[in-house]
């Protein structure tokens, strides 16, 4: 019996949420969770929306799954003390990360048939460091008529995710690495990235390099998503392509996601917590429950996350399945229920 933390979040995050447990104990893993406040009911509850209690917990246990979080309430920043000292964050996801030492994300995107159109043949993978860059939060007024925001990159934190790229491409039977960046103008900052990730890469003689500008990035993921295999990009680049990669595979609802640091992995969908659609049994809940998939394969239960795959492909292969943002009628509930009982009558 595996142990992992839960998060049920805040607008859809615990109609999705409560999906994907059902899919998990269908797929026949035993894990055991414990539900850890964050968001809303933390703050009911708590009285803080990131309590220092609840970051402790997600680090004993060291894996959670966690459904989307509100941006709105925290769009001041918001305080948690770690290890004794007060600290701001621009978000509650920013916090979150940064107070557990997580720096990686890792968005794996393909394409499905039936929903994903010329792109069910898309297959990559989004490696992004997510604790620097301009999303650090380090901006001011300088006047009335501007403002100025600091785009930090360091030479350590982009060889760090740049090692953890290649290591998961080995893992995965990736072939090749594309460094994203805008060095041609950002010189110091992506200059450093681009540096560092060729530095590292070097190691790693069976894995091919290239690297691309951010914005011809952009157009050869439209014209051309064959030619990538594994991304690795600085913080803000990272948060763009991955949700352009997942509108080409069909919808925001079908991407899935982790965020990795030493000694802790937390599984999340790609997408926001939408509480223009909470309680009504609209939103697509695959992307959390694709993101459960990784969290079973890190917990080596490679059976039960296949599984959880061959149901979510057969379900998208069906129209009666889909849900609106897919371009059908299906309900949380219905979807849910058809993957369900995909799983257990193949």
């Amino acid at each position: 019996m595996h142990k992992a933390a839960v998060i049920y979040g805040d607008g859809i995050g615990p109609e999705i949420c409560d999906a994907t447990l059902q899919v998990i104990e269908t797929s026949g893993a035993r894990v055991s969770w414990e539900e850890v406040l964050i968001g809303e009911r933390a703050r009911q509850k708590l009285g803080a929306e990131l309590p220092v209690e609840s970051l402790e917990k997600i680090r004993r246990i060291g894996v959670a799954l966690k459904a989307p979080l509100s941006a709105e309430r925290c769009s001041g920043g918001v305080r948690v003390e770690v290890e004794g000292e007060v600290r701001h964050y621009p978000s509650i996801n920013n916090g979150l990360r940064r107070a557990l030492g997580l720096f990686a994300n890792l968005r794996p995107v393909r394409g499905w048939a039936g929903v994903s159109g010329p792109y069910q043949n898309l297959d990559l993978a989004l490696v992004r460091e997510v604790t620097e860059d301009l999303y650090i939060g380090l901006e001011r007024r300088v006047d009335d008529d501007s403002a100025e925001a600091i785009k930090r990159i360091s030479g350590s934190a982009s060889r760090r995710v740049t090692r953890f790229a290649c290591d998961y491409a080995l893992r995965a039977g990736r072939k090749k690495i594309t460094a994203v960046h805008k060095a041609n103008v950002l010189h110091l900052t992506d200059g450093l990235f681009l540096e560092s990730v060729r530095s590292v890469v070097s190691d790693y003689p069976a894995l091919t390099f290239d690297d691309l500008m951010v914005d011809a990035t952009c157009y050869h993921l439209v014209k051309r998503p064959e030619m990538f295999d594994v991304l690795v990009l600085p913080n803000q680049y990272g948060d763009i392509l991955s949700d352009l990669a997942a509108a080409l595979a069909g919808s925001l609802g079908l991407a899935p996601g982790a965020n990795l640091g030493p000694g802790v992995a937390v599984f999340e969908a790609a997408h926001g917590a939408a509480p223009d659609l909470a309680g009504q049994g609209l939103a697509n809940p695959i992307g959390l429950i694709l993101s459960g998939a990784l969290l079973l394969e890190h917990l080596n239960e490679t059976e039960s996350a296949e599984r959880i795959r061959r149901g979510v492909t057969a379900a998208l292969s069906d129209e009666r399945y889909l849900t609106a943002d897919l371009g059908g009628r299906a309900s949380t509930a219905e979807l849910t229920r058809a993957i369900c009982e995909l799983m257990q009558n193949e």
